[in-house]
């Protein structure tokens, strides 16, 4: 069934009314059609296993869009939007912190980071990607912007610790589409890719994955669409959180469809900027999915979200 299309505020107003009165996720996404994979799976999914809850003693808290990042000291680092059930996306203005020596824990609570800056042009932050080059962590994050429409800005934040972090005069890095958001980068070749979700358009249209490239991570260029869903909309829709894999030989794309809030889909290509939606090769339960590699060989993959009680972790084993 299509929604109609609502301004940002109004629908978020529509989303977390919905969370609290029936205490579970509502459905976001306009495309109808479960996936149906048509090629040989390209991994198993194991059983998911609750790696941390975030809440206290006196209050309940979820962990939506996140990222891991192995430290250099060997120390395991999580970073994901946070805030008290019910879900209000509006006001997700901090990002939870939390470390652990392995990535199926223990984990350890730390204090938050990247409180929201409204002098940065941030209303909230939203869907942290952390990586390391040259001995600095890079923080890629979503900045939302009330005086900019329903666009967000896809910011950059700097660290040479991961406790610290420092907002570069480089951003916004950059502003696209309805909702450019949920940034992931990826080394292809001599160019860095980032990779995010968008639409055809900034007034709505097809749900989208974009990428932009850049030799020095703070100036990208040649924005171009990579994967295109038949789903027509503004909000929401079934490319959120995109996670870029480069494995064997090929290049794995997985997105969060919203099909019943937790679902995730796999698509496979021979190239980094070019996925078809008929190239389904994986589909399992999870809201904004990540995939972890270790440095033991070991892949897991994650789901989180509204009302999930925690962050979880199953193993990924590639056939």
């Amino acid at each position: 069934m299509q929604k109609p299309d609502v301004s940002r505020r109004q629908f978020a107003t529509l989303i977390t009314s919905a969370a609290a009165a029936f205490h579970a996720p509502k459905l976001f996404s306009q495309d109808p059609a479960p996936a149906v994979i048509k090629l040989p799976p390209a991994f198993h999914v194991g059983e998911f296993t609750k790696i941390y809850d975030p809440s206290t003693p006196d209050q309940k808290w979820y962990i939506n869009d996140h990222t891991f990042i192995h430290a250099k000291d060997g120390t395991w680092h999580l970073f994901g939007i946070t805030h008290p059930e019910p879900s209000k996306p509006q006001e997700e203005r901090f990002f939870a912190h939390a470390t652990a020596p392995h990535p199926m824990g223990p984990w350890t609570r730390q204090e938050p980071v990247m409180q929201y800056d409204p002098a940065a042009g941030e209303s909230l932050v939203w869907a942290p990607y952390v990586m390391q080059h040259d001995g600095l962590y890079y923080m890629f994050y979503c900045g939302g912007n009330a005086d900019h429409g329903d666009s967000y800005r896809i910011h950059l934040a700097t660290s040479k610790d991961l406790f610290h972090w420092e907002r570069s005069p480089a951003n916004p890095l950059l502003i696209d589409g309805f909702n450019a958001r949920d940034p992931m980068v990826l080394r292809v070749g001599e160019e860095w890719v980032l990779y995010y979700t968008a639409n055809a358009t900034p007034e709505g249209g097809n749900h989208t994955v974009k990428a932009v490239v850049s030799k020095d991570l703070l100036h990208w260029e040649k924005p171009r669409e990579v994967f295109r869903t038949p789903s027509v909309g503004t909000w929401g829709g079934p490319t959120e959180s995109p996670f870029v894999v480069h494995h064997s030989g090929k290049y794995y794309l997985f997105v969060c469809t919203n099909r019943g809030y937790s679902e995730t889909a796999a698509y496979v290509s021979d190239n980094a900027f070019h996925w078809e939606f008929a190239d389904v090769v994986g589909v399992f339960p999870s809201h904004a999915a990540e995939i972890v590699a270790t440095p033991e060989g070991k892949w897991y993959v994650s789901r989180a979200g509204w009302h999930q009680g925690g962050v979880y972790l199953a193993e990924l084993n590639w056939v």
